[in-house]
């Protein structure tokens, strides 16, 4: 409980600092939604005025910010200044399919890193610790959007395999052919995603492995007779895990920025391309609701890597 609570202080801490440094860095961004023949060349001075009036931009910064902060207190994020709708339900409508997105992608890094990180300390030297090595420095050295573009090249027009846009079809209502349907649709943009994130990772848990072959306690498990699975289950793994979690905690707001360029370049409507839209129309409300909810995401990822880091090593609770 006692770790609990100061996680919990901790997210709030950071949300606040956070919330201080978007409000200053969209306040000072240059042009704005309002200016005078930005969007709207026949726009009026005076109508500007209202609108200022309407969203409260005619008032000090620090009441605006007061104001903003206040209404976040009750997950009230203002009203878009594109369609005038909550930005709250916007944002929420948007949100699933980027969290089955990355939360499908980082479990598929987990699993896949782990497997190529072990197998390839566990065979060092051979033709399967090579080939693990030279994905890896792939996977690291190119940029997903790079990869993204080249996949929908030679897999969704060249060879015509896979779609390259949207979550569906819009075939299909419900039932196994509509879950069927997207899975379809999300195979390349989760594959490249994927593919970005085992580079670095693999090639960590390798390290990490080689190390952990070299220790005491292996040396003393193999004098005892012990090999093959309960070496690796019972020595191998629960040493790996506390360092591997830490990083995938780390590592999430890698993912969840990666998926405004995905999202963007693959047309799926979720909040990484609701983000680059509202970028794009200087739509701050929507930009400072998609801020604070991703970086609480992020922290709450954190947050649970520690929770899981504490069950699994009864010490963490006390550092």
């Amino acid at each position: 409980m006692q770790i609990l609570l100061k996680k919990t202080g901790y997210i709030i801490l950071m949300l606040l600092l956070i919330s201080i440094i978007s409000f200053s860095v969209v306040q000072f961004a240059p042009n704005s939604f309002f200016a005078s023949g930005e969007l709207n060349p026949n726009i009026t001075p005076e109508a500007i005025e209202n609108l200022k009036a309407i969203y409260g931009l005619d008032k000090p910064l620090y009441i605006q910010f007061l104001s903003w902060i206040s209404s976040i207190v009750v997950l009230d994020f203002g009203i878009s200044f594109s369609n005038g709708e909550s930005v709250k339900e916007t944002i929420l409508s948007k949100l699933p399919i980027t969290l089955i997105i990355n939360i499908i992608s980082m479990v598929l890094i987990f699993i896949i890193s782990l497997y190529l990180g072990i197998k390839s300390a566990l065979n060092k030297g051979d033709l399967f610790d090579k080939f693990t090595k030279q994905l890896s420095l792939l996977s690291f050295s190119m940029p997903s959007f790079y990869l993204a573009i080249l996949s929908i090249l030679i897999f969704g027009l060249w060879l015509e395999l896979v779609p390259i846009s949207g979550v569906s079809s819009g075939k299909y209502d419900s039932g196994f052919a509509y879950y069927s349907d997207i899975a379809w649709h999300l195979l390349l943009p989760i594959t490249i995603i994927v593919f970005g994130g085992i580079g670095s990772l693999s090639l960590y848990i390798r390290s990490l492995t080689i190390e952990i072959l070299k220790s005491d306690y292996i040396f003393f498990a193999k004098s005892r007779g012990i090999k093959g699975y309960k070496l690796f289950r019972y020595y191998i793994l629960p040493n790996l895990y506390p360092p591997v979690i830490t990083l995938l905690g780390l590592s999430l707001p890698g993912v969840i920025g990666g998926s405004v360029i995905l999202e963007t370049i693959f047309s799926i409507d979720g909040m990484g391309l609701l983000f680059f839209q509202s970028a794009m129309s200087r739509d701050y409300p929507v930009i400072m609701g998609i801020l604070i909810i991703g970086a609480f995401l992020t922290l709450l990822g954190n947050i649970l890597a520690d929770l899981v880091l504490a069950k699994l090593n009864p010490n963490f609770k006390r550092s």
